[in-house]
C-alpha cells in the first residue's frame, strides 16, 4: 500500500515528476483524462493550476466518495460553466446523462474567472448553493445561474418545480473560510475547499499549508488515489 511507502520516497517521486523531461509525458491516466509532465509542473509552487489538474484532482474526490460513509459527491468539469453561460441548460444537457444530480449529496462546480478559480458547492441535502472564493470577492450571480440550471434540471428530468424560496444561496465571507496571501494559490484553494466539505469537514486549512498540497496533490495525482 502507498501509505506504507516512506515520506523519503513519496518526496523522491515529486522532485522526479517536477523535474526534466518530455513536456507532454503522460504522468497519469484516469477518468478518461490525461496529466502530463506540464500539467504537473503547475503545481510547482507559485504556479496557477491549470484545467487538467482540477478536473483530475475533483475525478480523485468523486471516486474517494463512492467508498461508504462519505457524503455522494458529483463534480463539473472547469469547461462545465462556461458552456452554461455561453449556451444555456440546453448546452449542458448531455453533461447530465446517466446522472441524478437530486440524488447525490453535495454537487461541486470549479469556476474559473479569466485569472482566478472559485468553488461553489451546492448542498443538495440542505439545500443550500454557497460559493467558495479564496479571494473574498462575491459569487452571487453564479450561484444565481447555477440555482436556474437547477431549475431547468429538475423541470426536464422530474417534472418538478424546486422552490426557490427553500433554498439558501450566498457567498461565504471572507472571516468565515481560509483566504490566499498571494496571487497565485487559488486553484489548490477550490481543490482542498473541495477536499475539506465533500468529507463533511470544516474548513481548518491556512496559506501556509500550500505549499505540503501542492507536493502533496503531485503524489496523488500520479498514484490516483487520494492520501
Amino acid at each position: 500500500s502507498p501509505f506504507n511507502c516512506s515520506f523519503q520516497a513519496m518526496e523522491r517521486e515529486v522532485i522526479a515528476a517536477f523535474g526534466t523531461g518530455e513536456p507532454d509525458e503522460i504522468m497519469s491516466s484516469a477518468f478518461k483524462l490525461k496529466v502530463t509532465r506540464e500539467d504537473i509542473h503547475t503545481l510547482r509552487n507559485l504556479r496557477w493550476l491549470n484545467d487538467e489538474v482540477i478536473n483530475f484532482y475533483m475525478s480523485l474526490l468523486v471516486e474517494r466518495n463512492k467508498k461508504e460513509g462519505y457524503p455522494a459527491v458529483h463534480a463539473f468539469s472547469t469547461f462545465f460553466y462556461p458552456k452554461l453561460i455561453s449556451g444555456g441548460h440546453k448546452a449542458v444537457e448531455r453533461w447530465t446523462r446517466g446522472v441524478d444530480l437530486f440524488k447525490q449529496d453535495l454537487i461541486l462546480v470549479p469556476v474559473h474567472l479569466r485569472v482566478h478559480w472559485t468553488l461553489v458547492v451546492i448542498d443538495v441535502r440542505k439545500k443550500t448553493i454557497k460559493y467558495f472564493d479564496s479571494m473574498g470577492q462575491k459569487g452571487d450571480k453564479i450561484c444565481e445561474t447555477l440555482f436556474q440550471y437547477l431549475q431547468e434540471e429538475s423541470r426536464e428530468k422530474r417534472n418538478l418545480e424546486l422552490i426557490f424560496s427553500e433554498w439558501t444561496l450566498r457567498s461565504m465571507e471572507s472571516h468565515e473560510i481560509p483566504q490566499q496571501l498571494n496571487g497565485s494559490d487559488c486553484g489548490v484553494f477550490v481543490c482542498k475547499y473541495a477536499d475539506y466539505i465533500s468529507r463533511d469537514k470544516p474548513i481548518t486549512f491556512t496559506q501556509n499549508h500550500m505549499p505540503y498540497f501542492r507536493r502533496k496533490m503531485v503524489w496523488e495525482i500520479i498514484h490516483q488515489q487520494l492520501l
